[in-house]
């Protein structure tokens, strides 16, 4: 059943973005009534100003834009009132900045003593105090993914035991959930499963486990059991995924982030030197880009709750990887004298090179996909507002975007990124979270998924990496390491 339209009240929504929900005593992780003064006296009056013509701005409405059935024509190609704010804040390509470092200590404090953290309930939304909801292995993969990505590691790093807590506390629940059956946790109705589907916690946990298991030294315990866990988690995602390579099966509000998480856990195990079915990655790949209708460009929401932005970076995020081989194939030939400087990147110099003629075709189709989703996504207004304001699924769409981008590299990812950066700035919570405001409310969920985006680069060479990993080809990744066979 399809979520209703809702309508939200100006006051209502200014509320909602502006105002973080109050935080239990015992977390100092919201700004109670009595900080709000003080905080307030450590501002300029500058950033007062600019801080008010904000919330006049947002009056009018969301962070992202208005519901996609009231954007005309001319306001989808425009630029968004927000992105014309005035603020203090200077872009700099490939750094990490003050105010992404806020949110890395935010989400630290967030964590639980035995090393989770919690996305709430579907049924409890309104909870915001992240110590006052339980653990549960999606939220806790992918907060811990957020550390990883940042430079932080089980063995270096600021932020080494929130790290390694975490990756225990994953292990163990791998290690305790049944052999047969597509999930690894007993908790129902969570926020990530009750909008993207009763599986995700396997997909999100293997994604994680695939990606931290070169971090640590063949000698140490906790690399065995990360193994293992990923080898038990492969099995469960490639068992659960439908004839049509997706996995609606387990529900959710907007399945098709399930599916391409499932999917990108596949790519990232199949990098870290895991054996992976290659005709499931493929189907997963396949059902991804079959959502955008070749013709109009425009993609289906039929499984995104009706929200294109969903389907559509979930799509993009599957071309990006056949982009970047077809791109790295035809880079290499150029540089070898079999083909000329210019030549572009079609079917038929793939095939001149030796591609057969299914596969070349095959990669052809997704750089041209992939070129025209790369147009759509950094000049349509209207997709970017999503379900109208953001929640947790924005800012993973967000993310994925990111992801695509830096793996195919050029302009585009260098536009986005700043796009993303300096939007990100102006809407973060005074205590360095970011929360969303419907479906998946959760502010270390829709944090980890900023700081994920926003660090995107660190992770340039990883991705480039899982992309050629299924061609075959070994490539050095992020740490210097070769991991595909």
């Amino acid at each position: 059943m399809k979520k209703p339209i809702i309508i939200i009240g100006l006051a209502t929504m200014i509320a909602v973005h502006l105002v973080p929900a109050k935080s239990s005593p015992a977390s100092l992780l919201q700004a109670t009534e009595e900080e709000k003064p003080q905080i307030e006296t450590n501002r300029t009056k500058k950033k007062l100003d600019r801080k008010s013509e904000r919330i006049e701005l947002l009056k009018e409405s969301p962070s992202f834009g208005a519901r996609i059935r009231a954007v005309s024509n001319n306001q989808q190609n425009a630029a968004h009132a927000l992105d014309k704010l005035d603020s203090d804040y200077k872009y700099k390509p490939e750094t990490t900045p003050k105010f992404v470092e806020n949110s890395l200590d935010w989400l630290a404090q967030a964590q639980h003593d035995n090393g989770g953290w919690g996305g709430g309930t579907s049924s409890s939304q309104q909870i915001r105090d992240p110590h006052a909801v339980k653990g549960d292995p999606a939220t806790t993969s992918f907060a811990a993914m957020a550390f990883l990505r940042s430079g932080h590691t089980a063995k270096k790093g600021k932020y080494k035991e929130v790290v390694r807590k975490a990756t225990e506390y994953l292990v163990k629940a791998v290690e305790e959930a049944p052999v047969e059956g597509p999930r690894i946790t007993q908790l129902t109705g969570t926020q990530p499963q009750a909008k993207m589907g009763a599986y995700v916690d396997t997909s999100l946990t293997a994604r994680y486990l695939a990606r931290v298991l070169n971090e640590f030294p063949k000698k140490d315990k906790l690399r065995k059991r990360v193994d293992k866990a990923i080898d038990k988690c492969i099995a469960k995602i490639q068992g659960s995924q439908q004839k049509d390579g997706s996995w609606s099966g387990g529900g959710g509000w907007a399945p098709v982030l399930q599916s391409s998480l499932a999917g990108q856990a596949l790519e990232l195990a199949q990098a870290a030197g895991k054996q992976v079915d290659q005709k499931a990655l493929d189907r997963a790949r396949d059902n991804q880009k079959g959502n955008i209708d070749p013709s109009s460009g425009k993609a289906k929401a039929d499984t995104a709750a009706g929200v294109e932005l969903y389907a559509f970076a979930s799509a993009q995020r599957a071309t990006a990887a056949e982009t970047w081989e077809a791109n790295d194939l035809i880079e290499t030939a150029k540089k070898e004298g079999k083909l000329e400087k210019d030549a572009p990147v079609n079917a038929d110099n793939l095939r001149k090179i030796g591609v057969a003629q299914e596969k070349a075709d095959k990669l052809a189709q997704s750089v041209s996909q992939n070129e025209r989703q790369q147009a759509r996504v950094q000049n349509d207004e209207a997709l970017l507002t999503g379900f109208g304001n953001n929640g947790g699924e924005e800012y993973l769409s967000y993310l994925m975007t990111s992801e695509s981008l830096v793996i195919t590299g050029g302009e585009a990812w260098g536009k986005w990124d700043e796009k993303m950066h300096r939007r990100m700035n102006k809407i973060q919570n005074p205590n360095g979270s970011w929360s969303g405001h419907h479906c998946i409310t959760s502010p270390v969920f829709c944090t980890a998924a900023v700081i994920q985006c926003l660090n995107t680069y660190r992770d340039t060479k990883m991705l480039r990496h899982a992309a050629l990993a299924s061609s075959g080809k070994q490539e050095e990744d992020g740490n210097g390491k070769v991991a595909a066979k």
